[in-house]
């Protein structure tokens, strides 16, 4: 596992905490997932609806609206705003659900304004059709496959630039993206929005060597180690951007799989490990990187 020493003394203190939390709930839980699930971190799928409900924050459906572009978006604020940075939240191959809607949640809940993006909101007459993620996943994901990097690019850019609009938020948005999402967010990085101040991918697919290029903002790579086909494009990409002089830090975690946040209860543990590893490394990198 790499570790960038920029993030290693706050996320340390991060991580302590939360392991703290974790052992106080294994101990006074039944064994289930549910009692091993920690509020420092975002559910795993099975709870997302839960934490839902039970949020003190109250999130907001908003479309937010730039000549022909249209998104709809799930954003939570945190409790204060006062130079908050702004996350775009980048679904998953499920498209836009109650699990991603959490993960806004629990930005806001660790300071920051959390926006969740619906790139099928241009394609909502063929959302209709499949009804919803969670429901009907493998029509979903070939709607999504027909949006493509630009069109990606664009409504991740008007919901990152409305985000830094609002009272109390920083000038630069951050970006993070889980499966699909994660190669989507990978490829905004290569898009290169002026706006754009920070990158997470959580076990995407990296762009093709050539287009790397082009990435200015940092990026934190977050990676399971049963992951063969992700794993496998990492060390061509951080050979590129290390000898570009950008800044590429990542993380495998051991005996985790692809997915491991959404599917917490899975690979016997490890999943959930990686879980309360990876989540305060994401929030000290978007800390460090937003507060300027």
């Amino acid at each position: 596992m790499r570790h960038g020493t920029l993030l290693a003394a706050g996320a340390a203190a991060m991580l302590g905490a939360t392991f703290v939390a974790s052992r106080a709930t294994d101990a006074a839980g039944d064994g289930t997932m549910a009692a091993l699930q920690t509020p420092a971190i975002p559910p795993g799928g099975t709870e997302a609806a839960a934490r839902l409900a039970a949020s003190p924050r109250g999130g907001e459906w908003v479309m937010i609206r730039s000549g022909q572009d249209s998104v709809r978006a799930w954003v939570v604020y945190p409790a204060r705003r006062e130079n908050a940075g702004v996350v775009v939240a980048v679904h998953d191959n499920r498209g836009m659900s109650d699990w991603i809607r959490s993960v806004a949640d629990q930005l806001a809940a660790d300071g920051f304004i959390g926006i969740a993006p619906d790139l099928l909101t241009l394609r909502m007459a063929d959302v209709a059709r499949v009804a919803s993620g969670d429901s009907d996943p493998e029509a979903v994901r070939a709607v999504l496959n027909q949006v493509d990097q630009p069109t990606r690019d664009r409504l991740i850019r008007l919901a990152g630039e409305w985000g830094t609009r609002q009272q109390g938020a920083s000038a630069r948005y951050g970006i993070v993206g889980f499966c699909w999402g994660g190669g989507t967010v990978f490829g905004h990085a290569v898009a290169a929005p002026p706006a754009l101040g920070a990158v997470v991918v959580y076990y995407g697919s990296t762009p093709a060597l050539a287009q790397l290029a082009t990435v200015q903002a940092p990026v934190l790579g977050l990676y399971g180690e049963n992951d063969a086909r992700i794993n496998v494009t990492v060390p061509p990409a951080d050979s590129v951007l290390k000898s570009m002089g950008r800044t590429f830090t990542h993380h495998t975690f051991a005996g985790a799989g692809h997915g491991f946040l959404r599917g917490q209860d899975g690979q016997a543990g490890a999943n959930l490990e990686a879980s309360r590893r990876a989540w305060p490394l994401t929030v000290q990198f978007f800390r460090t990187h937003l507060s300027h």
